[in-house]
């Protein structure tokens, strides 16, 4: 029985191969080199096993075939003995040597398929670069980085994406290890978002958008990225269209992610982000700009305020915002009034509730009233409230406040002064003063 079979599986391979002599007659011999008959006889061989998926019996044939025919006898010759090479260094992945002449071997077979067939010059160089990141030995770092840069050369706008993440990664690596200059991790991140940008400009996709920010990552955690060089690279994006949300999200992100957010290019990105696409969250960046500039107070109160009504804002976030903006307020600008409006709105939240109080009572504190020794030292009244409310809302604060208490205790008026104005302790009493209005209790030092 098993006669039989072999006899019909050699007799399958015999007239495949006489088909290929007949192909040869019909188109001539060239294409298959000067020993013709055993180019096609291995040819005709592997291919068989190849249709059975048997490798093994496979390899022997095709290294036959490879040995006498020309590339140009099948590029599926070269793409056969690509697959059969991969098995074959997964075979000997704990066999170094053997796997480094595997390895040599596939690269020559990438680089015969550039050089026989350009018209499939471009995947073939993806395929070359895809196959030395995945099986290349530590210590060919610098090997690799140069193939996927010609990877990226020659690719242009079909380069594979993770072609032009790894390029960059190797870059650094390398930069890292002492055997690049900085100036070639520049070039590397600029190679490889020109491509990018090439690759999304003809066939736009999330993967591309994912990779331009992979790359940006990479760059900004690179010790390469400094503002100065952030700055050459974006402007230009930036000045070709100044209303991508894609370039203007990029520039914000990495910008943000390295510390260069003095720059002015910074600053307009996030307003034209925050005008292509308005949210609490780039408003309160925006806040956090123009507060941090000499001249921004109002813009950074209008963005802030702006933040807070928008309604991806929740309540708790909401609250956070009212606490930085009474924060900012009293702090940067001396408005108390506005501040004390906004800790109170911070105050609806549970969260902010101690801390909010705390702020309050300290604004209470320093404000100034003019007015009889009562109403100047008024202030001080509000001030111990507040702090009593902070220490009831949040037990952990009651050291402090109780420092704080002690020491406005000092400024309470004396009880024969009160008496003098017909309060007592305990009376209920209305602060007017600056703009602000409290209902407070009447504490003298007896």
């Amino acid at each position: 029985m098993t006669n039989i079979i072999n006899s019909k599986h050699m007799k399958r391979i015999l007239l495949a191969t006489i088909a290929l002599f007949v192909s040869i007659l019909v188109f001539g011999q060239g294409k298959y080199g000067a020993d013709s008959a055993e180019c096609i006889k291995y040819l005709s061989f592997y291919m068989q096993y190849m249709k059975q998926d048997n490798m093994e019996d496979a390899a022997p044939n095709w290294r036959n075939a490879i040995k006498y025919c020309p590339p140009t006898a099948s590029q599926n010759m070269l793409l056969d003995g690509m697959k059969i090479l991969r098995n074959d260094i997964n075979k000997y992945r704990n066999n170094p040597i053997r796997k480094k002449e595997l390895v040599d071997s596939l690269m020559m077979l990438h680089q015969m398929r550039i050089d026989t067939y350009p018209k499939y010059a471009v995947t073939a160089t993806n395929n070359k670069a895809v196959d030395m990141m995945n099986y290349a030995d530590p210590g060919s770092e610098m090997e690799v980085y140069e193939t996927l840069g010609q990877a990226l050369d020659v690719a242009k706008e079909k380069a594979s994406t993770t072609v032009a993440v790894r390029y960059v990664d190797y870059a650094i690596q390398l930069y890292k290890s002492g055997r690049l200059m900085d100036s070639d991790v520049f070039s590397a991140f600029e190679k490889s978002i020109e491509t990018l940008e090439a690759v999304r400009a003809a066939k736009p996709s999330k993967m591309v958008d994912n990779a331009i920010a992979d790359v940006e990552s990479l760059f900004a955690g690179s010790g390469v990225a400094s503002c100065e060089n952030l700055v050459a690279v974006f402007q230009p994006r930036y000045d070709a269209a100044p209303e991508d949300e894609t370039v203007l999200s990029n520039i914000v992100t990495l910008f943000s992610s390295t510390g260069c957010t003095e720059e002015d290019l910074f600053l307009k990105a996030v307003e034209g982000l925050y005008k292509v696409d308005p949210s609490s969250n780039s408003a309160h960046l925006l806040f956090q700009l123009y507060s941090s500039l000499p001249d921004g107070a109002d813009q950074a109160v209008k963005y802030m305020n702006e933040a807070i009504a928008f309604e991806d804002s929740d309540a708790e976030k909401d609250a956070e915002y009212y606490f930085e903006l009474a924060t900012y307020l009293f702090s940067k600008l001396d408005r108390k009034a506005e501040a004390v409006a906004a800790a109170k709105k911070a105050a609806a939240s549970a969260t902010w509730e101690a801390r909010a109080y705390y702020l309050i009572g300290t604004i209470w504190s320093v404000t100034k009233c003019d007015g009889n020794p009562i109403e100047t030292r008024a202030p001080f009244w509000a001030a111990t409230d507040y702090m009593i409310k902070a220490k009831n809302a949040d037990p952990s604060m009651a050291e402090d406040v109780d420092k704080q208490i002690a020491t406005y205790r000092q400024y309470y008026p004396l009880q024969s002064d009160a008496f003098m104005y017909d309060i007592v302790d305990g009376d209920r009493y209305q602060i007017n003063c600056n703009g602000m209005t409290e209902s407070t209790t009447v504490r003298t030092q007896k």
